[in-house]
C-alpha cells in the first residue's frame, strides 16, 4: 500500500517539477495557435483549457491503461516503477512535445512533423505507419467496449450488435466538427471516468485488499522477461505512440501555448494514475500474479475488469465502474479514426471543411475497422502494442530533432533523446524476441537492441555537435 501511495505522490511531484522543466525548455510564448489563426470550424476550433484537457485525457486513456496495466501487473509490483518513471520522464514529455510542436506547425500530424524534422522518407514511413496503427487502435477500441457492454445487456444484444452501434457512433464522431459531439459528450464522460477510478481505488483500500510493495522480482507466471515485454505490454499508462497521433488533434484546439503543460503533460500524468490504480487492483484482488494471469486467460481482459469491479463494489458500483471502462476505449476509438482521417487528408489534400470529402475518407476507414474486428483480440493487441511503442520511439526522435534544430539551450534535447534511445532498444528487442516477430533468443535480441539504440544515439550526438558549432559561430 505504501508503494502505491508513494507512486501517486511521485506522479504529482513529477508534473509540478519535471513538467515545469520541460515547459521551460520548450518555451511557450504568445504566438497564435491554429485554433485562433486557422479556426476552420471543423478541426481547428477554440476550446476552453479544461475541456481541451478532458478531451485529451479521454483520447489517450483507452483500454490501454486498464487492460495493459492488468496484463503488466502479471510481472509483479515492478510495474509500478515503469508506470511512474516511464510517464514522468518519457510518456508525458512525448505527449507534450508532440502537441506543442504540432501547434507551432499549423496543427500538423506526427507524420508531417516527421517529414519536416527527419526528412521526406521518414514522412512517408510515418504516414503509412500512423494510419495502420490508428486502424488497429480504432478496431481494438471497438471490440473491447462491445464485449463489456454485452455483459450488461440482454443476450440478444450480443458483441456484434454493439460493434455495429459503436461503429455508427464513430462515423458521427469522425465526421462532425470536434466541438459538436466530442466537445459536448467528453466532459460528461470525464466525470464518469474520474468516478470509476476513485471507486476502484476506494474498493481496493476499503475492501482490505493487500497491495504488494515494489520489488524488482520478475513474477510473470509464463516466464516472460521484464525486458522488453513489460515495457511493451504497459504502453498507454507509461508511454504510448498512439498519443503522438492524438496530441496534434488537440493542438488544433488550445487557444494559448501556455495551456500545453496542463493539457498534454497533465493528461498523461492523469492517465498514469488510472493505470496505477488498475495495476494495484488487479494484483491485490486476485492475490498473486498467477491467479491474475489465470483470470486474464479464462475470462479475457473484459471479463477480468467486470469481475474486479462487480466483486469490489457490488452490483451498482460494478456497473458504474464498467461504464467508466467502456467510456475509455470508445473515446479513444473515435478519435483514432478521426486522426486517421486528418492524416489521409494531409496526404490527399482533400479540404476537410466539405462533408463530402470527409465521407470519402471516413467510410473506407470504418469499413477496414469493421473487417479487423473479426480478428482475434489478443493477436490485434500484440501487433498494436509493438506498433504503438515503435511509433513512440519515432515521435521522440522527431521531438529530439526539433530541439536540436530550434533550441539554443545546450542540453535541451536530452529530455527527448534519452527516452528515444530507451524506446529504440525496447522496440527492436521486442520485435526480435516476440512470437509475432522473429522469435529469437535473448542472446541475439538483447545485444542487437542495445546496439540499435546506441547507433541512433550516436547519430543524435553527431547532429547535436554540428548544431552547437553553428550556434557558436553565430550562424
Amino acid at each position: 500500500m505504501i508503494s502505491l501511495i508513494v507512486s501517486l505522490c511521485v506522479l504529482v511531484v513529477g508534473f509540478i517539477v519535471y513538467g515545469g522543466i520541460v515547459d521551460r525548455i520548450f518555451g511557450p510564448d504568445d504566438r497564435k495557435t491554429p485554433a485562433i489563426a486557422i479556426n476552420d470550424g471543423v478541426d481547428c476550433v477554440p476550446m476552453k483549457p479544461w475541456k481541451a484537457f478532458l478531451i485529451q485525457l479521454l483520447n489517450i486513456a483507452g483500454t490501454g491503461p486498464i487492460f495493459g496495466a492488468l496484463m503488466g501487473a502479471c510481472f509483479g509490483p515492478v510495474v509500478f516503477l515503469w508506470i511512474v518513471l516511464g510517464s514522468i520522464l518519457g510518456g508525458a514529455v512525448h505527449d507534450y512535445m508532440c502537441g506543442m510542436i504540432s501547434s507551432r506547425n499549423k496543427g500538423a500530424s506526427i507524420a508531417e512533423l516527421s517529414g519536416t524534422y527527419l526528412g521526406n522518407a521518414a514522412k512517408w514511413v510515418m504516414r503509412i505507419f500512423s494510419v495502420v496503427l490508428l486502424a488497429l487502435t480504432g478496431t481494438v477500441f471497438v471490440n473491447s467496449p462491445a464485449a463489456l457492454i454485452a455483459r450488461l445487456t440482454p443476450k440478444a444484444l450480443n458483441d456484434n450488435f454493439w460493434i455495429v452501434v459503436i461503429l455508427l457512433y464513430y462515423l458521427l464522431a469522425t465526421l462532425l466538427p470536434i466541438d459538436k459531439l466530442i466537445g459536448k459528450l467528453y466532459p460528461v464522460f470525464g466525470i464518469i471516468l474520474i468516478i470509476m477510478a476513485v471507486s476502484i481505488m476506494g474498493g481496493t483500500v476499503i475492501g482490505g485488499y493487500h497491495i504488494p510493495e515494489i520489488s524488482f522480482a520478475d513474477l510473470h507466471p509464463e516466464g516472460l522477461p521484464v525486458w522488453p515485454f513489460m515495457f511493451v505490454t504497459v504502453a498507454c499508462g507509461a508511454i504510448s505512440g498512439f498519443h503522438a497521433t492524438q496530441s496534434p488533434m488537440i493542438a488544433k484546439c488550445i487557444t494559448s501555448e501556455k495551456q500545453g503543460r496542463m493539457v498534454f503533460y497533465g493528461a498523461m500524468i492523469a492517465e498514469s494514475v488510472i493505470a496505477l490504480i488498475w495495476a494495484a487492483a488487479g494484483v491485490a484482488f486476485y492475490g498473486s500474479t498467477q491467479l491474475l494471469q489465470n483470470a486474464l486467460t479464462e475470462l479475457g481482459q473484459s471479463g477480468t475488469v467486470y469481475e474486479i469491479a462487480s466483486m469490489m463494489l457490488g452490483t451498482v458500483g460494478g456497473v458504474l465502474a464498467v461504464v467508466g471502462v467502456v467510456v475509455c476505449p470508445i473515446t479513444s476509438g473515435d478519435t483514432a479514426f478521426r486522426s486517421a482521417r486528418l492524416i489521409i487528408a494531409e496526404i490527399t489534400k482533400l479540404d476537410q471543411r466539405k462533408i463530402r470529402n470527409r465521407l470519402i475518407i471516413t467510410i473506407p476507414l470504418l469499413a477496414v475497422g469493421a473487417m479487423l474486428t473479426q480478428m482475434d483480440f489478443n493477436v490485434l493487441w500484440r501487433y498494436f502494442s509493438w506498433s504503438n511503442q515503435t511509433l513512440a520511439m519515432i515521435a521522440l526522435w522527431v521531438a529530439t530533432a526539433y530541439l536540436v534544430r530550434e533550441s539554443k539551450k545546450r542540453f535541451a534535447s536530452l529530455i527527448t533523446a534519452l527516452p528515444a534511445a530507451f524506446m529504440s532498444a525496447v522496440s527492436m528487442t521486442y520485435i526480435l524476441m516476440a512470437d509475432e516477430g522473429f522469435g529469437l533468443g535473448q542472446a541475439v535480441a538483447y545485444p542487437v537492441g542495445i546496439c540499435f539504440a546506441a547507433v541512433l544515439f550516436a547519430v543524435y550526438l553527431y547532429m547535436w555537435g554540428k548544431m552547437r558549432k553553428k550556434y557558436a559561430s553565430g550562424n
